[in-house]
């Protein structure tokens, strides 16, 4: 179920703007030159290794094993497997709506 609470992140103007160009991203190679641009290699790959994790988590993969596939510390599999329990539903949208294109 989605939540519509406020986010943890307060609202703010330049928080918005970001989110809204992000929208506006069409096609896959915008959205690679975009982070690309905005974002350092390294929060790259943290972002890539979160999202990779969740995906494992949500498959039902045990920690050690994502440990091993991933390099993901410990703490960072514990922290996106609170997000995927408890956070803000942001993992539980994208991973539905994933799944639900990979159907067709």
């Amino acid at each position: 179920m989605p939540r519509t609470a406020k986010s943890k992140i307060a609202r703010k103007e330049k928080s918005d703007l970001l989110y809204r160009a992000i929208l506006k991203l069409e096609t896959e190679d915008e959205c690679y030159r975009f982070f690309q641009d905005l974002c350092t290699i390294s929060e790259l790959r943290s972002m890539e290794q979160r999202f990779e994790v969740a995906t494992l988590l949500n498959s039902g993969m045990i920690y050690t094993d994502i440990l091993e596939k991933t390099g993901a510390s410990s703490a960072t599999i514990s922290r996106v497997n609170r997000s995927l329990m408890a956070g803000a539903g942001g993992y539980e949208s994208i991973l539905e709506k994933m799944a639900e294109s990979d159907k067709k």
